[in-house]
Parts: C-alpha cells; structure tokens; sequence
C-alpha cells in the first residue's frame, strides 16, 4: 500500500467518516473515494435493534402515563397519611406537630418510587442505537450526515427528551439521502419540532380558536425555518415574510399525550386554529386555507436558491473547514440547485470537490465525533450509554441538547477551551481499556502507521500503556479532521 493511497483512505476516514478501526484503511485504499461514493448509493441498513424503540407518539405516551400513575399515586400516599395522621392526632392530642411526617412530600416520594420515569431509560436506548451504529460503520460517511442533518433541524432533549431520539429516526435518518424539500417537511411537521419551537398552541387571531381563546400567534417556527433551516439570516426575508408563513402553519399541533391513549403525542391540524385566508410569503400569495398552506410554502423554500447556497456552506464547514474555499461551496450548492434538492447528488458533490482532498486535515472534531472515533480505534462496538452521554456532556455536547436552535457550532473557536476536558475522558477511557488495547498496534494497524513520528517517539517513550494511550488520543491524528 502506497504511501499516498494510506494518506487518501485516512483521510476519507477522517474528514467523511468516523474515523478509521482495524482494518478499514486497507479496506478502502484502492479507491477512497470510491468508496465513499458507494456508501451513498448502498447505504447500511438501518440497525435491527431499532425496531423495538418506540415511535416518538409512543415514548411521549409512555412518559404521560407515568406521570398519570404517579400523580394518582401521590394523591392515594397522601389521603392515606393524611388519614393516619387524624388517626395519631386522636389518639395522641399532645404528639409534637413536627414529629409527624410531611404528607405531601412522603406521598410525592413513594409515588416517585413506585413509578420511575421512563423518559430516561428511553432516551438511554436511543443513545446507545445511535452510538453504536457510529462505531459499527464500515467507514460512516451516511451516519455522519444523519449527524450533521439532525443538528441543523436540533431539537432538545432538555424540552422533550423521550422524543428526542425518535425525532432522529423518525424526521431525520430516512431522509438523509433524498429529498431536501422532504427531509424539511418531515422535521418542521414532527410532533418534537412543534413541542420545541412552541407552535403547539399558535392560533391565528382571526381563527375560531383565537378568538374563543383570546390568543394569538407564536413566530418562533417561522422564524427558524427562515432563518436556521433554509434561506439563511441573508436569505433575503422580512418580518412580514415570517409572520405570513407563521399564519400558514398556524394550526400544526399535536394530539395531546394525556387526551389519547392510541395517538397522543402524534401531528394534527386543528383547523380551529389556523388564521384563515391567504398569505403571502417571498413574495408568492399561498392560497391555500388548511394543511397544504403551511406544506406548499416549506416546498418552495426548499428549492430557494439562497437554501443552496445556506447548506452548502454549512455542509462545507462541517465537513471540510471553518472556512471553506468559495469554489467548494459553490460546487455543492450548484448540485444541490441543478438536482432540485437531491442531498445525495448535493453530498457526492463535495465529494468529487478537489479541495475536499486537499486541503490538510486542521477541522477540529466536535466533541461526539472525537469520543466516537477514539472509541472505534479500538476496535469496542458496544457503548455504556449512560458512561457515554455523561462524557460527551460533560466535554459541552450533551446529546440532542444544543444551546438554541442554531445548533451545536462548528468551528474550533467553539470548542478549543474544551481541551482539557478532553483530557480528563481520555486518561479515564485509557485506564479502563489499557489492559486490552496497545497503542502500538492503533499505530500501526488501524493508522496504517500514517502519524506523525512526533506521535510515535511520544508514544514509544511512555511510561505506561495508559499514558501511551493518552497521549495518542490526544494527539492531533485523533483531534482533527
């Protein structure tokens, strides 16, 4: 294998994928991009174990219900306390007031006790699919892109956790690959969007619900949708433009989870609730007065020409560098313009890109991509979910819980202050595993020897395992891209 070939199949690895694990640099050398190319056109099958997640509807029931039973619980601990504590006061009219338990807290308590959430163990089980498909990937250029997509349409985990990796599955993975214009509807019209961005409950002041209810409208929707997900703060719109399309998607709810024990928490348009009338949003009047109103304006700004050249740009600094050459950008965004939205053609753009390749690898890894790719290196494919969402938290990128709706940032002034942390999962993850992996052999066998010989004299003149882990973990072979 040809100097040259290890470099470009690294590099592959790298800056596309998640990172090499034994063997796959050899695996893909004679045709990097080639290979990146057929993962696009055969991606990996959804993992089996996905099957058994519930939907987004389903957790979010599941998460009401226990709240149900425990608040009917705590109601039945504290009438039964409230009881005794008639029973004690009859029987003893002298006992101390402070000697007798407090109801209300001892009932909330037993009620906790007796009804754990389940929003956690949900969320868990989303977290360790998602992580593990990561380190299962042959080179996880799809699973990068599921990555990237699911922070560009970010929802919180911190609002509405049990959803959160359901969004995922649901509005963001079957889409990756297609469609731009459906990859937008499926995550504006998801029950966890809505509930994130408050249009649950936005009624057009001229709507019967407005009225009746003596509320109004909630831009919040609109606006992201404008300016985060598809023409950009530059993109050309007004606040007009995000009032009329908030009118338009007035309306967009979801089935409440306690009102429906078969569809609670689902999409529903409440016609009750949407601003009658026409709008007007770019300049295009939308004439429709339902549903369709909302669904025909996202169609249209998925084909914006200022959408291309917002993604492109994204999809360059992710991928490629903070600042990425114009001719990069443009390359993607006219892929993206010429094939009316097609994310696969727009992604085999970059690849095909000359700079993609050349430029050298100095992209910062966000904190997920760096956990993940440490991890592969080793050859584990099995996660402690918990152990995993507590480290990528504490390193600042707590999973599906971004800061705002523009998502985790993707540039190294973002994250460089996070070194030391850093530090601190490395010498964790390299105690637990210095027994079993040797540096050495990362070097040489899932590298392919292609470090720098700064890294390698650092490595060979260790004092132990742990530390020669430590410090190839942290060197930048792993830290960048």
């Amino acid at each position: 294998m040809s100097t040259s070939a290890t470099a470009e199949a690294l590099l592959a690895l790298q800056r596309f994928g998640m990172g090499p694990r034994p063997g796959s640099i050899a695996a893909i050398a004679s045709d990097p991009r080639g290979a990146l190319l057929a993962e696009l056109d055969n991606p990996p099958a959804d993992p089996a174990a996905a099957s058994a997640l519930p939907s987004s509807g389903k957790a979010v029931r599941t998460v009401a219900d226990a709240n149900a039973r425990r608040q009917a619980k705590a109601i039945v601990a504290t009438r039964a306390q409230e009881e005794a504590k008639k029973q004690r006061a009859a029987d003893a009219p002298m006992m101390a007031e402070d000697a007798a338990p407090k109801t209300s807290e001892m009932g909330e308590k037993t009620a906790a006790e007796a009804v754990p959430d389940p929003g956690r163990a949900i969320y868990l089980e989303e977290a360790k699919l998602r992580t593990e498909a990561a380190l299962h990937a042959d080179i996880g250029f799809t699973e990068r892109l599921v990555w990237f997509w699911s922070n560009h349409f970010c929802i919180s985990a911190l609002k509405i956790r049990s959803m959160s990796g359901a969004y995922e599955r649901e509005a963001i993975r079957p889409n990756v690959l297609g469609r731009f214009s459906d990859l937008l509807l499926a995550a504006e019209n998801h029950p966890a969007m809505l509930f994130y961005l408050d249009n649950l409950g936005s009624m057009g002041a001229s709507s019967v619900a407005g009225i009746n209810r003596n509320r109004g409208l909630n831009e919040n929707l609109s606006r992201e949708a404008l300016e985060l997900h598809t023409l950009g703060v530059q993109g050309g719109y007004t606040q007009d433009d995000v009032i009329s399309f908030a009118n338009a998607l007035t309306g967009w709810t979801w089935v409440p989870p306690n009102s429906s024990p078969e569809h609670g928490g689902e999409f529903a348009f409440n016609p009750r609730m949407h601003q009658p009338g026409a709008q007007t949003v770019l300049g295009k009047r939308y004439e429709q007065d339902d549903v369709e109103q909302g669904r025909a304006v996202l169609r249209d700004l998925a084909i914006h020409p200022a959408t291309a050249t917002h993604l492109a740009a994204k999809l360059a600094r992710h991928f490629i560098a903070d600042a990425p050459p114009p001719t990069v950008v443009e390359a993607i965004a006219k892929a993206f313009r010429d094939s009316g939205g097609d994310l696969k053609e727009t992604a085999k753009a970059m690849i095909a890109a000359a700079d993609s390749w050349s430029l050298p690898p100095t992209k910062l890894k966000r904190p997920g991509e760096w956990v993940v790719a440490m991890v592969r290196s080793t050859g584990i494919t099995k996660v402690d979910p918990g152990r995993y969402t507590g480290g990528v938290a504490l390193l600042g990128e707590p999973l599906w819980s971004p800061p705002s709706p523009k998502g985790f940032p993707d540039d190294e002034a973002s994250w460089i202050d996070g070194a030391g942390r850093r530090l601190d999962i490395t010498n964790s993850f390299a105690e637990r595993e210095a027994d079993k992996v040797d540096p050495n052999e990362i070097i040489e066998n899932v590298f392919a020897s292609a470090v720098s010989a700064e890294v390698k004299q650092a490595v060979g003149q260790a004092e132990s395992r742990q530390q020669a882990l430590a410090l190839l973990f942290m060197s930048a072979e792993f830290l960048r891209r």
